[in-house]
């Protein structure tokens, strides 16, 4: 049992918990550890336990944290509602697998916990367990041992479940190895395109057929509805002309950014050390500073000597016997004395005396790689960073404002400008799709659309439309929905009756040329692309739906034909002229798949597993508040 454990300390559940280390596990659903006193509205019901509104928020923030650190995601996605769901599906299922864990009286010991821990590479030190190391990392993270241990021994204990149900998965190698050939088969292949469009022109459409369709489909031949509306927007990117930014700020910024404006340069450089001691007396120091004194002034008159005499009197061990070289370094890498001195020289100069907490420098420059820029050329771009940053925290600091007061005096957006700046811009006529083409934003669209809007016409809130982006609109006025006029739909009907016709045409030409060709004859008028050899990576050309249909055609019997219907394109016709198997995988590539194969097929399993464990619980979610987006604060 034991080794079982430490076996998963190299798969997903050992390199989980490493990850808990610095993701909250509030992520995976295991979060006691921040229960806190707050709001304890539940969420969700899982036969009659809660999951509050705090454990749901707990995981959604950690969700939105980690996702953004990784810049994976744009926070605005994370309000959809079926990322909420997921949050939400899998601190279900981890409260649904610790009840099914205490039925089943799965167990880890102490002394089977207390072996995985110590085992862990995150607390090892020297390849042994620290209990200090242990003890500082648990304190960062504000974790007390029995919280941390508690998790650990839940995750263990939720692995001995899914591991038990993915071993019931099993590909044997044969299946394996089948699997592989049918990945790697080739086709030699063609196909015949009969398109709809071909037959339109031999469509007539009756003026009472199109009258007919008009009065069976009325209902749904609509104008939509349409608003004006007036809208004003709050940017960050609006703030900058107000933003100023003097050249003392951008000299400052550059000083402390050095190493983030220098590019990859890398400096070479040789010195000779004569040290001083940490707690040199004035006297100590003077005797240090002569003596560097004079053999600066001994390569001032033979600059060829420097390696000699640096291996003679040098101080620094490390560099002394290779005549002072200390081979490439960038920005950041030496002490700032000794790196502002090489920054400033020139290849092959050498310096004054430099001093530095080691003592009495004389450096020697002797390359420069990489690309560097100086403080002029990259002031611009420094003054734009700065500009748009104060820009962003006057937008924050004005952000809170301008909410309120779109929502105080909430019938006009005129107060709003005259406090904050900014146009209030007028729309015309504009539908649903029209408003979300404009803003990008389904949040604005259901705002503007909505009852109390339209009745009402006051501002709707300040929405996030993206990132340093608020927006409030009014609607002006309102068209609701109306039916269209024959008139106006007449044209398009008909298109539409023809298309359909056409597209009845084209399928049933191909469906008797599919016959005829199963059964070896000819087939008038099918004109066949050039063969091309494909395989399930490589099309050569051939759309996805003849890929698609190559490798659904029955090749038991060759040449093998079939064919696909689609009700608008037409008829797809493919022949499969020969196949070959000869790709078959070596041992290595077997093994590989075989693993994916297994691993897919766990996947299958505890996927099931988890859904039967829903199957069986009563579960009730409170979805006003799952979507109620203060209730995630």
């Amino acid at each position: 049992m034991l080794d079982s454990i430490r076996s998963v300390a190299q798969g997903w559940v050992g390199k989980t918990l490493l990850a808990l280390i610095t993701i909250p596990f509030a992520l995976f659903g295991i979060d006691s550890y921040l229960s806190q006193a707050g709001n304890n509205v539940a969420v969700a019901k899982v036969d009659g336990s809660n999951i509050s509104i705090q454990e749901y928020s707990n995981a959604l923030q950690n969700l939105r944290n980690r996702l953004q650190s990784e810049g994976k995601a744009d926070p605005a996605e994370l309000d959809n509602p079926q990322v909420k769901m997921l949050v939400l599906d899998r601190l279900i299922n981890q409260q649904l697998l610790e009840k099914e864990l205490k039925t089943a009286k799965y167990a880890i010991s102490d002394a089977q916990l207390a072996t995985y821990i110590t085992g862990m590479p995150t607390f090892q030190k020297d390849g042994k367990f620290s209990q200090e190391l242990y003890d500082e990392l648990l304190q960062q993270n504000q974790l007390t041992p029995k919280k941390f241990e508690d998790s650990v021994r839940a995750d263990l204990l939720a692995q001995q479940a899914q591991d038990g149900i993915a071993k019931l998965g099993f590909i044997s190698n044969a299946r394996a190895e089948s699997t592989l050939k049918l990945l790697k088969q080739k086709r030699v292949v063609t196909v015949s395109e009969i398109k709809t469009k071909d037959f339109i022109d031999q469509v007539k459409v009756d003026p009472a057929e199109v009258k007919a369709y008009y009065d069976k489909h009325k209902d749904s031949l609509r104008n939509p509805e349409q608003v004006k509306i007036e809208f004003l927007l709050l940017s960050a990117s609006s703030l900058v002309p107000t933003i100023k930014v003097d050249d003392a700020e951008v000299r400052k910024f550059y000083d402390e950014n050095a190493s983030k404006f220098q590019g990859n340069e890398q400096r070479r450089a040789s010195h000779i050390l004569i040290g001083f001691g940490v707690s040199a007396t004035a006297e100590q120091k003077q005797a240090a500073k002569a003596k560097a004194e004079g053999l600066l002034a001994a390569i001032r008159k033979n600059p060829k000597s420097f390696e000699e005499l640096a291996i003679k009197n040098s101080q620094d061990p490390g560099s002394a016997t290779k005549g002072g070289d200390l081979g490439s370094f960038g920005r950041g890498a030496m002490v700032k004395p000794f790196e502002d001195a090489a920054f400033g020289m020139k290849v092959g100069q050498v310096s004054d005396l430099v001093e530095s907490e080691f003592g009495y420098h004389i450096i020697k420059l002797t390359e420069i790689t990489g690309q560097s820029s100086d403080f002029e050329s990259l002031k611009p771009q420094i003054k734009g960073e700065l500009i748009f940053q104060k820009a962003q925290a006057a937008f924050t600091e004005k952000a809170e404002g301008f909410s309120n007061t779109v929502y105080e005096q909430s019938d006009s957006l005129q107060p709003a400008a005259k406090t904050f700046g900014g146009q209030v811009q007028v729309s015309d006529w504009s539908s649903r799709e029209d408003v979300a083409k404009f803003f990008k934003s389904d949040k604005v669209v259901s705002a503007i659309f909505s009852e109390d809007s339209i009745k009402e016409r006051r501002n709707t809130e300040a929405i996030e439309i993206s990132p340093n982006n608020l927006l409030s609109a009014r609607v002006l006025d309102y068209k609701p929905a109306t039916p269209k006029s024959f008139d106006e739909v007449k044209g398009g009907i008909e298109a539409l009756l023809k298309l359909e016709a056409a597209a009845k045409l084209a399928v049933a030409k191909g469906e008797d040329a599919l016959k005829n060709l199963q059964a070896g004859k000819e087939a008038a008028g099918v004109e066949w692309i050039p063969e091309v050899t494909v395989d399930r990576k490589t099309a050569q050309g051939l759309t996805q739906l003849a890929m698609t249909q190559v490798f659904k055609t029955d090749i038991s019997k060759l040449p093998a034909y079939s064919g696909h219907a689609d009700s608008k394109q037409g008829y797809l016709l493919v022949k499969v002229v020969s196949v070959d198997n000869s790709a078959a995988g070596d041992d290595e590539s077997i093994k590989s798949a075989k693993f994916e194969l297994n691993a897919a097929l766990a996947d299958e399993y505890l996927t099931a597993y988890k859904q039967s464990l829903r199957e069986k619980a009563k579960i009730k979610v409170n979805e006003r508040l799952l979507m109620d987006k203060s209730a995630e604060q």
